[in-house]
């Protein structure tokens, strides 16, 4: 069995923190945003600023079908947990790459009936967060 490749996670960074700047948004990457539920930190991709606001990015690259698709769900708990502390303007997830099956259903809003505060959270596809970050729009 062919191990997986981990590092696509790093280009889907280098696709989105362009797009920031662009935007007229400052940023920092792999930020302690607090404690995930169940405990241990919970490290952000990226946590992006402008204009006194904070918008907390995580990214999730699915290249092949695989096990991110079942990440999620708990993602999307662990960011509302957080933008409902008051600190963040919202939170993002950005759903890179061609192996999800189930990224229509997730950016189209399939987990708010599902989760209590899913609305706290954005799911976007890649190219939807790059076209809202270049235009400064988050």
């Amino acid at each position: 069995m062919t191990p997986r490749d981990t590092r696509t996670g790093g280009v889907l960074e280098q696709m989105v923190l362009p797009a920031l700047m662009r935007g007229g948004y400052s940023y920092e990457t792999q930020v302690n945003i607090g404690q995930r539920l169940g405990g241990g930190k919970h490290i952000a991709d990226v946590v992006a600023s402008k204009a006194g606001k904070q918008w907390i990015i995580s990214m999730k690259w699915q290249q092949t079908s695989g096990t991110a698709e079942q990440k999620v769900p708990f993602e999307v708990i662990s960011l509302a947990e957080v933008a409902l502390s008051g600190k963040y303007e919202g939170a993002y997830l950005v759903l890179g790459g061609e192996g999800w099956t189930l990224r229509d259903f997730y950016v189209d809003g399939g987990l708010m009936t599902h989760l209590a505060h899913a609305d706290k959270v954005d799911i976007v596809t890649l190219e939807a967060f790059v076209a809202s970050a270049n235009h400064g729009e988050l």
